[in-house]
Order: structure tokens, then C-alpha cells, then sequence
């Protein structure tokens, strides 16, 4: 259940891509996310199966848990946390029926949830998969760059999160190098209804579903939008920020 602001990612791209193919990292958000249980922030996290060495441990082959009543467990939290919320009628029955399907890897369980959600609010965006595409290897942005030239698009979108590894090299990575042009996306979370006094912003997306509908969803996410910034661009934004810290 990803934050609004990975929604937002894939509703402004025409084609987005989950990259399972790549090593599942402990502790991530590949496994937890956050809802607002009690007027503070609680973590939900799937338990994985560990039968493989931590570098075999891919996002697409790594299985949860099936024997712990982990699922229970979640949807007890989200029920108590969200059972007095306007739309809980309307989105714990869709949660439930996802959280019981039998899954065979965390990608799957993730991938469902994120694509079923797309559905319901509106986002029409085409998703595929890293593992079903035919590309050459690489790591990080080499990776990132292997799979946009395989699937014939010039212009990529990230997360402000790669930053540290793409621009480790050199200005734009790999994305310069094969003259791909790189745009990092730029969001301002928006305020929304939200239960309890204090508003507590980067919740996983089921927050502003239970608070607000699937119906409003796509209109609150697209509100936080702001104009991505072109990769040097960006980096004159980050030089001047952190000379202002120093």
C-alpha cells in the first residue's frame, strides 16, 4: 500500500513498469507500510519466507509467510483503525477480499493491491512487469536505462529516492549516456480529511481511501502534483538547498 505519492508517478506516465526483478531489501518498503491507527502512525509489515540466500532473494520469487496469522493481524489493525472512518464500509470489503487471495510471491500481493487500487480511483496508465521483459542485465540506473530502450521509450520519470545511485557517476547516470531524458518527479502531499486532531502525512494510500473514497482518490493525489524537474535542473535545486544548510 504505497503512499499517495507513488500513485501520483503512475498516473502522469503513459507506461509503468514494477521492477521485481531485483533484489528484495530487508526492511524496505517492499514489505511495510504505514497507517494512522489512534492518532499516530502504526507499521504493517509482511513477514517473509527466508529459503534463499539474501543476494537469490528477489522481489518476484520471495514468498510471505503463509502459516503466520500475519493477515489476520493486518486487517484487525486496519479494521480498529479505520472502522470509525467515513468510507470504511465502501473500502475494508475491498481490502479483505485482496489481503485473502492466495498469492505466490510479495510481488504478486503487491502488484495486486497497487493495480486493483489504479482501478477503483481512475488511473489508467499501463502496467507491466520488469521480469516479463526482454532487456539486457544491469544494476541500478544501468538497469533502468536497459529497461526503458527495451520497451522503446525515450523519457523516464523517477522517484526522487534513486537520486543517490543515478547521479553517483556522473550528471544523469546512465539515462545521459543513451540519451534518455531523465525527469525527477516533484509532489507536495496534500492535506485531506483525515481521523483525529493531527493530520499525519506519508501514510500508506488506504488512509485516504478509508477517509475520503475511491471516488475523490485521484482528484486529492493529482492535487499535490508539481512540475517534475529535468535532472540538471534538479541538481542545481539540490546544490543551492544544501549550500543554504551549510
Amino acid at each position: 500500500m504505497p503512499w499517495i505519492g507513488y500513485f501520483s508517478m503512475i498516473d502522469k506516465v503513459d507506461v509503468f513498469v514494477f521492477l521485481d526483478d531485483v533484489q528484495l531489501v530487508k526492511r524496505s518498503w517492499q514489505v511495510r507500510n504505514k497507517i494512522k491507527s489512534n492518532g499516530k502512525e502504526l507499521l504493517l509489515t509482511i513477514p517473509i519466507v527466508k529459503d534463499k540466500k539474501r543476494n537469490d532473494m528477489l522481489i518476484q520469487n520471495s514468498s510471505y509467510c503463509k502459516k503466520e496469522n500475519w493477515k489476520e493481524k493486518h486487517l484487525k489493525s486496519i479494521n480498529h483503525s479505520y472502522s470509525k472512518a467515513k468510507c470504511y464500509y465502501e473500502v475494508y470489503p475491498f481490502i479483505e477480499k485482496i489481503y485473502w487471495k492466495n498469492h505466490a510471491s510479495i510481488a504478486q500481493f503487491n502488484i495486486d493491491i497497487i493495480k486493483r487500487i489504479c482501478e477503483k480511483i481512475g488511473i489508467t496508465s499501463r502496467l507491466i512487469v520488469s521480469s516479463n521483459i526482454n532487456k539486457n542485465k544491469g544494476k541500478k540506473d544501468e538497469l533502468l536505462a536497459n529497461i526503458c530502450e527495451s520497451i522503446n521509450v525515450r523519457r523516464f520519470l523517477s522517484a526522487q529516492g534513486a537520486v543517490p545511485y543515478i547521479e553517483e557517476n556522473n550528471p544523469g547516470g546512465e539515462f545521459t549516456e543513451r540519451k534518455i531524458e531523465l525527469y525527477y518527479h516533484m509532489y507536495n502531499h496534500p492535506i485531506y480529511p483525515q481521523l483525529g486532531n493531527d493530520f499525519i502525512s506519508h501514510m500508506g494510500i488506504f488512509d485516504l481511501l478509508f477517509n475520503t473514497g475511491f471516488d475523490h482518490a485521484l482528484e486529492i493525489i493529482r492535487s499535490g502534483n508539481e512540475k517534475d524537474l529535468f535532472y540538471l535542473d534538479y541538481r542545481d535545486l539540490f546544490l543551492q538547498n544544501a549550500r543554504g544548510n551549510m
